[in-house]
């Protein structure tokens, strides 16, 4: 027989080869994808209120008044200059530096990012739970993504460090366990696991590179390594030390920005071993009771008055050093899970301890931002213990077949697990709206937190800039009366009685501002206005080149400078501030104007006049613009110019007398002349 008809017997003994089809495939993809959409979409429905959220505190350092995100260098500079920004974090900005030319400053599509981070990392949790066996994963990572302890993190956009960092730590760490299968018996071939290695070290650079808490993903390792084995040994070690390496390089980093460019130091950073030590065990109760019973959240909590004389302060370390010390001696009892959570949540913790300084310590030694990444360690143990409970409690199938196992969930468990999980997300909805804007957040605040002069200071600077100086002062000398020696509430105090009239008590506080803090160019600038406004020009000047020595990028102070100059018939060092000003801010219409004034006086005419129509395209409803336009073409004889120019300014502003007599003046003259 040929080999075309040759017939091949059927071997019966070997099983057909499996083909798999696509509704093979839906249960496991079901039990995969259902679960991870289903915490996506509780946390954007947790969410809702804080999409419509406006910037807050110092988002526009971040995002709104960042030149960086503008700039055509800015992302360079994001990567390679230190003090570009404020922390060296590059990956954060540069998402905000991408972000911004998508959305441009519309803080919905900052917020939007942040909650979808967050969905993301509370998924990623839960595939390292499931991949680690841990009882009750699913819950813990809905527990994580829905508890109104992380709205801080995910409602304030400058906090996007927290949910960018987590998002790569919580993916590293699942790549991770792809080179190290913790717990898992099989071993992936070798290429696969070092192709998994380097992918968790480029996430982990990312998740440092976002913000340096992350260096403790290394320990945080070697610690579920130990749960599972009870042992670490040298070739555990081993693979981690480059990430031991970066992490420690990349806090050096931070320490260094915080002191040099965040200026976390001084007075209120002055704090003993002992001191320390009493803060962090405080602290460490403090976010646990606040993950078991998330009540009165508030974005600035009560500054602890430390005191090591005072016995039961010491209660608070000593009490979370005993429950390490008994979790170890319990560990053949109860297991080593215990114990690896509390060293990962102290672990994790660490750096906002108040171990090192930190700016945030100067308002409060806690924050709930801090726990984002530290609190999955007691959820996880939580949950766990929660699930095992009511599994525990299930009776026997009275038919199930010997060494199988009842892979079904009792209703009891959906039934708890569905309520708590509703009131976190009602909780957190709740939570979210706080965070609308600035106002509801520091008017919150203060309800909750009194005595927070941060809030009283902040919540003043929204008034001054609504024009009510009024509602201001009250909350500012609220500030200095908690805190003397806050010298930014001593300056907008004195900005706001600058603007009340009061000058000599602007002077006062604003005198005492710089005194206690001389390098503040708010601080500065706000003292060289008062003195303006009393007509104190040379004392003005003075103070107005402090601040541009300070720092020359501030155009308002160029502005102002000049004017001062001006005054002093110093015209022409008057010129090139002005000029300044324009370059750093090109629309500033107000600073056109000024400069028309002061080449006027100058005899420059045509260089005023062109300097006044500029200004006039940037601002047209500028009545003073128009008005002086309209005199400098009258000196220049275009009385049709001079007459159309003051009209506008009257239309503009009807009660702007010198405008109606020059233009009385002009028509008169204009008939008398036709007369002739």
């Amino acid at each position: 027989m040929s080999a075309r008809t040759k017939k091949r017997s059927p071997a019966r003994d070997q099983p057909p080869a499996k083909t798999v089809s696509s509704r093979q495939l839906s249960p496991d993809l079901t039990r995969i994808l259902l679960p991870a959409a289903v915490i996506v979409f509780a946390v954007l429905l947790a969410y809702l209120p804080a999409m419509r959220g406006s910037y807050i505190w110092d988002d526009p350092r971040y995002v709104s008044e960042n030149p960086l995100l503008r700039s055509a260098d800015g992302l360079q500079r994001i990567w390679t200059d230190l003090g570009a920004t404020v922390q060296y974090y590059p990956m954060v900005f540069t998402t905000f530096w991408i972000e911004y030319r998508i959305w441009q400053l519309d803080p919905t599509g900052y917020h939007v990012t942040n909650i979808i981070l967050h969905a993301i990392t509370a998924v990623m949790l839960w595939f390292v739970l499931r991949r680690l066996s841990v009882p009750g994963a699913w819950l813990a990572a809905a527990i994580f993504a829905l508890h109104p302890i992380q709205v801080e993190s995910v409602a304030w956009i400058t906090e996007r460090k927290n949910i960018l960092s987590a998002t790569f730590y919580m993916t590293s760490l699942f790549f991770y366990l792809g080179f190290e299968p913790i717990g898992r018996p099989e071993n992936p071939k070798v290429a696969r696991r070092w192709l998994f290695y380097a992918i968790s070290f480029v996430l982990f650079m990312g998740a440092l590179f976002s913000k340096t808490v992350t260096c403790s993903l290394p320990a945080a390792i070697l610690l579920l390594i130990w749960w599972q084995r009870g042992r670490i040994t040298r070739p555990d070690v081993l693979p981690l030390i480059p990430f031991f390496v970066a992490g420690a390089i990349m806090a050096r980093v931070t320490t260094y920005m915080e002191k040099t460019y965040v200026h976390a130091e001084g007075a209120d950073w002055v704090f003993s071993a002992l001191d320390r030590i009493l803060i962090a065990g405080r602290a460490l109760w403090f976010y646990i009771w606040k993950l078991i019973l998330p009540v009165n959240l508030t974005f600035n909590y009560p500054r602890w008055q430390i005191d090591t004389s005072i016995w039961w302060q010491y209660l608070f370390p000593l009490a979370a050093v005993a429950v390490v010390v008994v979790l170890w001696i319990m560990r053949k009892r109860i297991g080593r899970g215990p114990l690896v959570v509390a060293l990962f949540y102290g672990g994790t913790l660490l750096p906002a301890l108040g171990f090192t300084n930190t700016y945030p310590m100067r308002y409060s030694f806690v924050a709930d931002h801090f726990q984002y990444l530290a609190g999955i360690g007691p959820i996880v143990l939580a949950s766990a213990l929660l699930v095992t409970a009511v599994l525990s409690r299930r009776p026997a199938l009275a038919h199930r077949e010997r060494g199988t196992r009842d892979r079904s969930v009792p209703t009891s468990l959906y039934a708890i697990g569905g309520v708590l999980l509703a009131v976190l997300i009602v909780a957190t909805s709740s939570q979210a709206e706080i965070y609308k804007n600035r106002q509801t957040l520091w008017t919150d605040t203060l309800e909750k937190n009194p005595d927070s002069f941060l809030a009283h200071n902040n919540l003043a600077t929204i008034y001054l800039d609504a024009g009510r100086a009024d509602l201001a002062v009250g909350h500012l000398e609220a500030a200095v009366r908690i805190k003397p020696d806050f010298h930014e509430a001593h300056s907008n105090l004195g900005r706001a009685l600058n603007k009340m009239g009061n000058t000599e008590r602007a002077e006062f506080h604003c005198a005492e501002a710089v005194r206690l803090k001389p390098d503040s160019r708010e601080a500065q600038y706000n003292l060289a206005n008062t003195l303006a406004r009393q007509g104190k020009i040379d004392e003005a000047i003075e103070h107005y080149e402090i601040v541009l020595q300070l720092g020359p990028d501030m155009a308002m102070a160029h502005n102002n400078l000049a004017i001062a100059l001006s005054q002093a018939k110093r015209y022409d060092d008057a010129v090139p501030h002005f000029h300044e000003a324009i370059r750093l801010m090109p629309d500033y219409a107000l600073a056109r104007r000024n400069l028309g004034l002061t080449l006027a006086e100058l005899g420059r005419d045509d260089e005023a006049i062109a300097t006044y129509r500029h200004a006039l395209r940037l601002q047209p409803n500028d009545s003073f613009a128009q008005f002086n336009l309209g005199e400098l073409l009258e000196q220049k004889g275009d009385a049709d110019g001079a007459i159309r120019a003051y009209r506008a300014a009257l239309r503009l502003n009807p009660d702007l007398k010198p405008a109606r007599e020059a233009l009385d003046g002009l028509i008169n003259r204009n008939e008398k002349a036709n007369d002739r």
